[in-house]
């Protein structure tokens, strides 16, 4: 009851501020009561829900459940369970807000959502990646003593609906909005940077306003730049007349001189702040963050960034995050993409639908360059329910969402439509399903291209029926030398892989050819779904689920991460599930006499030594390809040297670790804030006396918190495992396994503790909150 009160307070706070400022936005995350099942009866305000749970969103109840063979999501949703989902929330709005548009904006729900104010249909939305926005205001009920009662439904039944894990909820964040009745339009601020030099820059914001009331309104719109530090660089104002119930568009440049550049190396970001102020009333006003930069796409140079040319490093990515399913607060992104980093990585493909807004805004702070997909199907399936279904009636709709929502971000610099489409892509109505979407974008963002992930293209004959030639972009999913062949038979062509394997053949490609614009391998992270029993996960990701380095990874450090690199992998000895392992400490040394070794370096040459004896010095190719050796086993210490005009430029060492002694607490951050974005990954490490980690050991940790946080979820790297991420504990993998944790309180400290059976004592990390 404290907290509702604080809540409403704070709104109303809030709401007083509008009048000075021309909006406010509310967070419509906490306080919701939800229930799995069929409740109809439960948009009417008098519904009893006092024993539904009580939770706050994001909130993905799928990664709840169990894993079980025989669950309708099938190998598609990692096993998961799928059902009908129900939320309900409450709350209040003044009767001073008569007058002023009430707004709510949800970042996506998974998914044929249905959303009701006081019992009344605001809207539908099949798919469940689109945000949205729906206009409340006609159906609310004004005054402090009202309430206004509103209910989502998240209809997951039809299944299987998706070759990847979806979740099942609220699974983003939900906001209103009240704005005053001559607004800008949602999404209706478009930043462009035309004409960029290190000397200046041109700032253009396309800007549209709405006039929803019944008389003529004169106006003025002022723009300004704000520059990282809060500084305000230069303005631009103009006057309108906005005629009754009706929209206006119109254009605003502002120069700016010798502009910070967006790039990957340095992501620097500006704010465009726009307000409609009616004389000195400030009618309405928004932020969009931006960066300045340039974008050029060359037939026969490749991709230029602030016309500097360079390969887009990218990775394929899944909107899952492990152990806490679909809810992914940012914080884990931060963590994913900083490993990334580490591998080379520069650029993302968001496979295959939008993200979550901030997703791009991290994309910005941190320099990774973007390609921004929509459609996984057209028309034709891929299974019995998944946007096949909704694609003619809705394609205009979702894709019109994407463009407007991301086009601010200077990550984004392309578009795709589809991701190995099976409509017949050799026929006039494929060549024209993809024309429409291509001149969408254009019309909505003309600053970018357009391309799709074609697959197997010399089957479907795209390469000579003039299909790959209407494209911007000619984007093909594996298979590099047809790509490299379609260049040759046209020069014109401006080509991109947009979904690549681990293999030497695919990284030469990239490498030797000026004109290849980038690639993006599969995947960047290990991914819940598309997994055959009783695997619930797709392993080939440079990382596992947890950020742990795999072979893929290993290798491709060595060959994009730009620095002097070596690592050897070893095949594993446990019951031939051909995994590689990253460390000298065989399950069962007795018999584990020989080891198969892959060494991976981008120096000249490498020396293996076991105990300081050498087993010998090997030449890396000029592909750096990996070296392969058998060597003999002997417990202590393996050392690998990469070494370059005969000077060690890298090294890299393994001990032979010794029986299960203690708990390593790693927290990946040792303070947090009160928000739900904001999270500490902690990594448990089973370790030997002398602090070397054991790789066998499976040891089920017990985590436990003291203070002022939770356990938000625990996972591991294995992709086999059955165990529930929300139950606080978790069998070690390798020896690893982590707790990501979350604050509950703006203040204090949070206190993680960890034991296991066979490991003497109790171990603990702690966390402050800020």
């Amino acid at each position: 009851m404290k907290r509702t009160a604080i809540l409403i307070i704070t709104a109303f706070i809030c709401l007083h501020i509008l009048a000075q400022t021309g909006r406010t936005t509310v967070s419509m995350d906490k306080d919701w009561r939800f229930k799995t099942g069929t409740f109809k009866e439960s948009i009417q305000p008098s519904f009893n829900d006092s024993e539904w749970r009580q939770l706050d969103v994001p909130h993905d109840w799928s990664i709840e459940g169990r894993y079980n063979k025989y669950n309708k999501t099938g190998r598609g949703g990692g096993y998961l369970p799928a059902g009908d989902g129900w939320y309900r929330k409450s709350f209040s709005i003044p009767a001073s807000e008569k007058g002023n548009k009430i707004l709510i904006q949800f970042d996506g729900v998974m998914a044929n959502s249905e959303v009701y104010i006081n019992g009344q249909l605001l809207g539908i939305q099949p798919y469940g990646y689109t945000s949205f926005e729906y206009d409340m205001t006609k159906h609310i009920r004004f005054g402090e003593n009202e309430k206004n009662w509103l209910v989502v439904r998240a209809n997951n039944i039809p299944q299987p609906a998706s070759r990847w894990y979806t979740g099942a909820g609220i699974y983003r964040h939900v906001r209103m909005l009240i704005k005053n009745p001559v607004h800008l339009a949602h999404w209706g601020v478009f930043v462009t940077t035309p004409e960029v030099t290190s000397a200046r820059a041109t700032v253009k914001a396309y800007i549209q306003l709405e006039n929803n009331t019944d008389r003529v309104k004169n106006v003025t719109v002022k723009s300004t730049v704000v520059d990282s530090n809060g500084k305000e660089i230069k303005s631009a104002s103009v006057s309108k007349k906005i005629p009754a119930n009706s929209s206006l568009n119109f254009d605003q440049n502002i120069t700016v001189a010798k502009p910070a550049l967006w790039s990957t190396e340095t992501p620097n970001l500006y704010t465009l702040v726009t307000q409609v102020l009616e004389g000195k009333t400030v009618l309405d006003n928004e932020t969009n963050s931006f960066g300045i930069r340039s974008l050029r796409f060359d037939a026969a140079k490749g991709f230029f960034l602030n016309e500097k040319p360079m390969k887009m490093y990218g990775v394929c990515l899944h909107h899952d995050g492990g152990g806490v399913g679909a809810a992914v607060p940012l914080g884990i992104w931060e963590y994913r993409f900083n490993k990334l980093r580490e591998a080379g990585i520069n650029a993302i493909r968001t496979a295959h639908n939008p993200m979550a807004p901030e997703f791009y805004d991290l994309c910005d702070r941190m320099g990774f360059l973007v390609m921004n997909e929509n459609f996984d199907t057209w028309e034709y399936a891929k299974n019995p329910h998944d946007y096949h279904l909704y694609f003619n009636y809705w394609w205009e709709r979702d894709l019109t969402a994407m463009i407007k929502r991301d086009r601010n971000h200077p990550s984004v610099v392309l578009y795709s439509v589809g991701n190995e489409i099976r409509d017949n892509l050799n026929n006039e109505a494929g060549l024209k399903k993809y024309k429409q979407q291509q001149d969408l974008v254009h019309q909505l963002d003309p600053t970018r291209p357009v391309t799709m992930a074609l697959f197997r293209p010399n089957v479907s004959g795209v390469y000579n029926n003039g299909f790959a030639d209407m494209m911007d972009v000619v984007g093909q999913n594996y298979r590099p030398a047809e790509l490299l062949a379609a260049h040759t038979q046209n020069p014109k062509r401006k080509v991109i892989g947009t979904e690549n394997v681990h293999d030497v053949e695919t990284y030469v490609a990239l490498r030797d050819n000026e004109f290849m614009m980038g690639q993006f391998l599969w995947p960047g992270f290990d991914y819940l779904g598309e997994a055959l029993w009783p695997q619930i996960a797709f392993a080939e990701g440079l990382f596992d689920k947890t950020g742990g380095w795999k072979r893929n990874g290993l290798l491709r450090k060595v060959w994009w991460g730009g620095k002097p690199a070596i690592s050897v992998i070893r095949r594993a000895d446990n019951a031939g599930r051909g995994e590689w392992v990253h460390d000298w400490t065989p399950m069962d040394p007795i018999t584990y006499e020989e080891a198969y070794i892959e060494v991976f370096s981008n120096a000249e040459e490498i020396e293996i030594f076991v105990n300081n004896e050498s087993q010998g010095i090997r030449k890396v190719s000029k592909n750096h390809e990996p070296i392969r050796m058998n060597i003999n086993y002997f417990k202590g210490e393996l050392r690998a040297e990469a070494r370059t005009n005969g000077k060690v430029v890298a090294t890299e060492v393994h001990k032979t670790a010794g029986y299960p002694a203690k708990i390593k607490l790693i927290p990946q951050k040792t303070s947090i804030t009160n928000n739900w974005d904001d999270v500490s990954i902690v990594k448990a490490v089973v370790t030997d006396a002398n602090g070397e980690r054991v790789p066998d050991a499976d040891h089920l940790i017990e985590f436990s918190v003291e203070g002022a946080g939770i356990i938000l979820a625990t996972d591991n790297g294995d992709f086999m495992s059955h165990a529930s991420s929300k139950t606080g504990e978790r069998n070690a993998y390798y020896g690893e396994c982590y707790a990501i944790i979350q604050a509950n309180k703006d203040s204090g400290t949070i206190k993680l503790k960890a034991k296991a059976e066979g490991i003497e004592g109790e171990y603990e990390t702690v966390i402050e909150v800020k």
